[in-house]
């Protein structure tokens, strides 16, 4: 028999038993349809993190001097009391990390931990927790802020410690409604009046959390409401991601210049890119990654053992038919082939339902939560070789029973 008309005959034998066909491959569809949706939450996570938590957090092209790294996880008591003896990243040492990279396109200042929250005023409208951050002028490069409108904070603001202020995108649409009527327009924070100079384009969301609730000051009027914090960051961005690892090189040794370390002593600060975030969310996949495959083995497992009973039923059905085709000069290899084909065909089409079912469930985290989702073609092959594998494994055992009948015993069989 060609293998088309085995095909053909598996397909039509499954499609005049539709009801005990679909619960046959049930187990088949639901593995199947979990791993691709699994799969696909979490390599479209893995590419979101690279491509927009990390640059939203520290910028593209971007590191930063820090008291305390980026690190997410476990940290022990010692290395937090290390951490915390640590000196604070003050303005003085902006100078330093500046002169050893003249090369940097920016060199910004920003308010560190703990970041205030302060409820923004406009006539009788009040946006609540708005956040509060203090800037130089060139952190709005190494953010590559747009305007909607007005113009960026200046070093002149700075450096006279003017009263006047950026918003993000939602603080001023809900204030002003139009955010291109923000600019010139008088805000009151903690009871005292700025000027909106500009408004920043908007930006976002990432992981359903907004990032355009905010208000940005110059550095030293923000020193001025909230006094200086527990610590500053300093931000680096550089022309290309080449030459990041090589600036932060350079920002190190200025650092330690400007801290006054010893060649023994060890660095007192931290230079990070987000690498600490990707590296903590490639340990949590790999996690998951181990999960998910014992999840989709007992399914697969399971699946298979049904259609090996599916197919061991079809055989006792069809004892008068395999007498028949035997007796007619079919070899047990023909009649092997044809059992096994089936089980195969039977097995692919449940993957083939589970990769679509896994598709659409995608699609639908996708579209309802801020998850997203990217089907992979890896995962699409790893769905169909499953769902052949299953096949072959636990259509042997049935095809080889079929193929050992006894045609004389089988034209008797009622």
């Amino acid at each position: 028999m060609q293998l088309t008309e085995a095909v053909r005959l598996a397909l039509q034998a499954a499609w005049s038993h539709k009801l005990r066909s679909f619960f046959t491959l049930l187990g088949i569809i639901v593995s199947v349809a979990f791993l691709i949706a699994v799969v696909a939450v979490i390599q479209g996570m893995n590419a979101y993190v690279r491509e927009n938590l990390t640059g939203a957090i520290v910028g593209v092209n971007a590191f930063q001097v820090r008291r305390t790294p980026i690190q997410i996880g476990f940290v022990d008591d010692e290395e937090l009391r290390a951490i915390q003896r640590r000196p604070i990243i003050a303005p003085e040492d902006v100078p330093y990390v500046a002169r050893a990279l003249p090369d940097a396109q920016a060199v910004a200042l920003q308010s560190g931990w703990p970041t205030p929250q302060a409820d923004v005023v406009w006539r009788n409208k009040t946006v609540g927790d708005v956040l509060v951050f203090g800037v130089t002028p060139p952190f709005q490069t190494v953010e590559d802020y747009e305007f909607a409108a007005g113009e960026p904070l200046a070093d002149i603001d700075v450096f006279e410690r003017r009263p006047v202020a950026e918003l993000g995108w939602d603080v001023a649409d809900k204030l002003f409604g139009n955010p291109a009527q923000a600019v010139g327009q008088k805000i009151r924070i903690r009871g005292q009046q700025f000027v909106v100079k500009g408004v920043i384009a908007k930006k976002g969301t990432v992981l359903g959390q907004s990032w355009d609730g905010f208000v940005m000051l110059p550095f030293t009027m923000f020193e001025a409401m909230y006094g200086r914090r527990q610590t500053a960051v300093i931000s680096v961005k550089m022309a290309t991601a080449e030459a990041v690892a090589d600036g932060m090189a350079r920002a190190e040794e200025a650092m330690r210049i400007a801290h006054r370390l010893r060649p023994n002593q060890g660095d007192d600060f931290s230079v990070d890119t987000a690498e600490g975030l990707v590296a903590f969310w490639k340990s949590l996949t790999r996690v998951l990654f181990t999960v998910v495959p014992a999840v989709v083995a007992i399914g697969i497992v399971v699946g298979g053992i049904v259609i090996m009973n599916i197919m061991l039923m079809s055989v006792n059905e069809r004892t008068r038919e395999i007498g028949i085709r035997k007796s007619l000069g079919a070899r047990r290899r023909d009649i092997r082939n044809q059992f096994l084909a089936e089980s195969v065909t039977l097995a692919l089409l449940g993957g083939v339902l589970g990769l679509m079912t896994g598709i659409a469930l995608a699609g639908l985290v996708d579209l309802l939560s801020p998850l997203p989702a990217r089907v992979t073609l890896w995962s699409v092959a790893v769905a169909l070789g499953l769902g052949a594998s299953v096949g072959v494994l636990f259509g042997v055992y049935p095809a080889m029973r079929a193929a050992r009948l006894d045609p004389i015993t089988a034209l008797r069989y009622e």
